[in-house]
């Protein structure tokens, strides 16, 4: 099975038509990351005359310089090189779950054309780093999955309608564990489906580094000198806020961003990173990969629905032999913030949540 890599790239065209940007923002990026021109010409294979003339150009399409060139201590970026670096950043995390789904979809198709291969498992899940690991781990081993990114309400009406053979989610543990089960429990039918752990995950305030605003509590997101970035409506991160900012007696409407929707933790990180906002609610992973502060809010697991009769398909079978293997719950346990403890094992849904028949069930509609 090939593995499908899709990057973004943006170009800016100037008014004469000719266009810029293409391998800059790379460079830049490379210069930001090693403190030297030099080293960032051979990380991005590149000869030191072409990105000496490369940040010639971009200067003179900006008017402004990009790289200060300090003797004995390397090149630094220009303010200006910082922002474009950033905004090249968030446009990948933004756009990270889009085109791991359009990758996934394309190796699909390429397996159905150059290979007999049968039924490939259909899997619909709300982002997160130990699904990343999971469609890594399934390339590698030459096994063809289609993976969509979703909400976590969208996956799981998906699997209602027979649209995918797995639905990921996430529930909090906890204090609000019963209030988010009762959003979730219109497409729950405890007689005909099964859970299958894949980790517990640690959510919470993604903050500054050294949290220069001494950010410890949702209370502290009503500030007037604190800007927010949010998680779209109707993912889980976002019904999560709700359910605390509700426990703590908050208006969201008090929270300066509130009304904002990025797609995916990395993405709040990176809007958190470039300056953007001063806070958002991610999971622990997501902040440490662009090196930021982390306030620990709530727990949460996160699970894989599908219907028992599918356990015994071939598809499912080999998801849970991989949850399972130590070397893969190793990759987990790596991601900060992730416990892959109890990764594959396999509950009913009274199991997994005993007080699911106590819980109200709304319509599926109402979402």
């Amino acid at each position: 099975m090939f593995k499908v890599s899709i990057q973004p790239q943006w170009q800016l065209e100037q008014a004469d038509g000719k266009q810029s940007l293409p391998r800059l923002v790379e460079l830049l990026a490379r210069v930001r990351e090693t403190g030297t021109l030099a080293e960032a010409c051979i990380q991005a294979g590149l000869s030191y005359r072409y990105a000496w003339g490369l940040l010639q150009d971009g200067t003179r399409t900006f008017g402004a310089p990009l790289v200060t060139m300090q003797r004995g201590r390397g090149a630094v970026l220009t303010p200006l090189a910082e922002k474009l670096v950033w905004a090249d950043k968030r446009t990948n995390a933004r756009l990270a779950p889009l085109l791991d789904s359009l990758a996934s979809e394309l190796e699909v198709e390429l397996e159905r054309a150059l290979t007999d291969t049968g039924t490939i498992l259909r899997v619909q899940a709300s982002h997160g780093f130990a699904v990343e690991t999971l469609r890594d781990w399934f390339v590698r081993s030459r096994i063809p999955i289609d993976l969509k990114y979703r909400s976590s309400f969208e996956a799981l009406a998906s699997l209602k309608t027979a649209s995918c053979d797995l639905a990921g989610f996430h529930v909090p543990v906890g204090e609000f564990e019963t209030q988010a089960l009762q959003q979730c429990a219109a497409w729950l039918k405890p007689q005909t489906q099964r859970l299958i752990m894949l980790a517990t995950r640690r959510q919470g305030l993604i903050v500054a580094p050294g949290n220069p605003k001494g950010l410890q509590s949702l209370a502290d997101l009503t500030r007037d000198d604190v800007r927010f970035v949010n998680r779209q409506p109707g993912s889980g991160t976002r019904m999560l806020l709700d359910l605390m900012l509700n426990r703590a007696g908050l208006d969201g409407g008090k929270i300066n961003g509130y009304e904002s929707g990025e797609f995916t933790h990395a993405a709040v990180a990176a809007y958190v990173a470039s300056g953007m906002a001063d806070a958002g609610v991610g999971v622990e992973a997501a902040a440490k990969r662009f090196d930021l502060g982390f306030v620990p809010l709530a727990g949460e697991r996160y699970f894989f629905l599908c219907s028992k009769s599918a356990l015994k398909t071939p598809a499912l079978q080999s998801v849970i032999d991989t949850l399972c293997n130590p070397d893969f719950r190793n990759l987990v346990n790596a991601l900060p913030g992730y416990d892959a403890l109890r990764c594959g094992e396999v509950l009913s849904i009274d199991e997994a949540f005993p007080q699911f028949g106590k819980v109200p069930k709304p319509r599926a509609g109402r979402r």
